[in-house]
């Protein structure tokens, strides 16, 4: 397990600093939060990643917080697994020839 966290269903108006004193109740520690904003309105896209201090303090968060409310909706927290490549776009745009 890592310490990495996944943080989905957030609401619009959940911020960092909520976010993490919610994370660091029961004396966990967190070492970040990062909200994911929308590149192009800088709007919250509902979800976040929170890196914690601990494996253990990762784990706990995980059982102990997963479906808890936070500012009315119930959050889903699991270990964030690394990005997968995306595939090439290739660009296209051509005059149909190879």
């Amino acid at each position: 397990m890592g310490s990495r966290l996944y943080i989905g269903n957030l609401a619009w108006d959940t911020n960092e600093e909520s976010l993490q004193n919610f994370l660091e109740s029961d004396g966990r520690g967190v070492k970040e939060v990062f909200i994911v904003t929308d590149r192009e309105t800088g709007r919250p896209r509902g979800f976040a990643f929170a890196e914690m201090a601990t494996d253990a303090d990762a784990q706990s968060a995980i059982s102990e917080l997963d479906g808890v409310e936070l500012d009315g909706r119930s959050l889903r927290i699991n270990e964030a697994r690394e990005r997968q490549p995306r595939g090439g776009g290739g660009g296209g745009g051509g005059d149909g020839r190879w």
